[in-house]
């Protein structure tokens, strides 16, 4: 078993595997540290280098941390870590957070540093106005910085004006097969890899959601003669793509470690076959049975006049009914009402002009209100007008 590499901007190896440090087992409301130990140290054994985590993951640079430097195994991996960006409101917050960060990962330099969670292009703006590009500067002459980066939710044309506003190392996205056209999507996965700029992949399995497929999809895996896993089809299809570098995976087993790390060392860009594409065609079909609204994503419908993300709503909405309803509505509202000018479907003043451009001639104005209705009850619109008071962005 050996694991396969990509390269970052600077040449340096990166496993195509990453460990995604959110999901460690917890037992009374902690982090079980021997067995996130052994998995760590499995992982890494395996050729795993890129260990990803985060400043809110409670517990998480600790456990991290303080597994590196007990097993003096620091200068084989990289980390990367965030700045809960959506927080900061000085130069001296950020900085005193860092610091933190620092100590917690018992490390003198972060090799991935990820302003966490984008939404929205005012928060660029505002860290920028903070001087956030002069201490990034400083952070990486001294060497506490190795890679700045951003890790996003939102939708693609916000991700293409942050990709375009700074000169960054990497980024963090939402992608896999069912999120092929939402978020960053492929289109931002594309125009990373146009400027050179790695691209890390969170959620390349929704969470678990494209294992535990449907009956009718397990059936198409079986029948078509696919000898692997669920997850082995939606893995092998991240890393089918070259501009595709990390692929994160929150591993919380030492079977799941090993499984994905096989799995890793034998994919490789441009070896999905026809057959293979035509299975996940397959798949998400079935899963669009469930669907809600015949959305395909392609934004014809875009921009709205009011700001309404249609097709982000859309989406939402037709995942409502392949997963669980809470999970999705908090989805949609971080990802469409944490920015500085929402994209709520209640927005629509129903001009029409969508549904005059819509391929799929769907009647976009009468869905719209029974998307908003159904992913913003009353007690989430009460919650979003808090949480946007608290981020002072209304």
């Amino acid at each position: 078993m050996m694991m396969q590499y990509r390269n970052d901007r600077n040449g340096n190896p990166v496993s195509q595997l990453g460990f995604g440090c959110m999901r460690f087992t917890t037992r009374g409301g902690s982090i079980d540290y021997e067995k996130a130990e052994r998995e760590i140290l499995l992982a890494i054994e395996r050729g795993v280098n890129y260990f990803d985590t985060a400043y809110i993951y409670s517990g998480s640079e600790e456990c991290l941390g303080r597994v590196l430097e007990e097993n003096r195994c620091r200068d084989k991996v990289n980390i990367a870590t965030k700045l809960p960006q959506y927080v900061m409101r000085s130069l001296p917050q950020v900085e005193k957070t860092f610091r933190e960060e620092l100590r917690r990962l018992r490390t003198d330099h972060i090799d991935y540093y990820l302003m966490h969670m984008f939404t929205d292009f005012s928060e660029w703006e505002n860290l920028q106005r903070l001087g956030i590009e002069s201490w990034i500067a400083e952070q990486k002459a001294a060497g506490t910085i190795r890679n700045i980066g951003f890790s996003y939710h939102g939708n693609t044309e916000i991700f293409l004006r942050i990709l375009n506003a700074y000169d960054w190392d990497f980024c963090q996205i939402q992608y896999n097969y069912l999120d092929e056209h939402s978020q960053a999507g492929r289109e931002g996965l594309r125009a990373a890899a146009e400027k050179g700029i790695p691209v890390m992949i969170m959620e390349p399995l929704r969470g678990g959601k494209l294992v535990n497929l449907p009956e009718k999809a397990r059936q198409a895996l079986s029948e078509s003669g696919w000898q692997g896993s669920a997850a082995e089809l939606g893995l092998r299809w991240l890393w089918d793509q070259p501009e595709v570098t990390c692929v994160l995976s929150g591993m919380n087993s030492a079977e799941m470690v090993e499984e994905n790390c096989r799995i890793a060392s034998e994919a490789a860009a441009g070896a999905f076959t026809d057959a293979e594409r035509a299975l996940v065609e397959t798949v998400k079909t079935i899963i669009r049975e469930r669907q809600k609204v015949g959305c395909t994503g392609c934004r014809y419908c875009m921009p709205c006049p009011q700001g309404v993300d249609i097709p982000g709503t859309f989406h939402y909405y037709n995942l409502m009914y392949f997963e669980k309803k809470r999970p999705v509505r908090y989805e949609y509202a971080r990802n469409v009402g944490m920015r500085s000018e929402p994209g709520f479907a209640a927005q629509c003043v129903g001009c029409g002009k969508c549904e005059r451009h819509c391929p799929q001639h769907l009647e976009i104005r009468a869905l719209l209100k029974q998307a908003d209705r159904d992913l913003r009850p009353l007690a989430y619109r009460a919650g979003i007008r808090v949480v946007r008071r608290v981020l002072k962005r209304d």
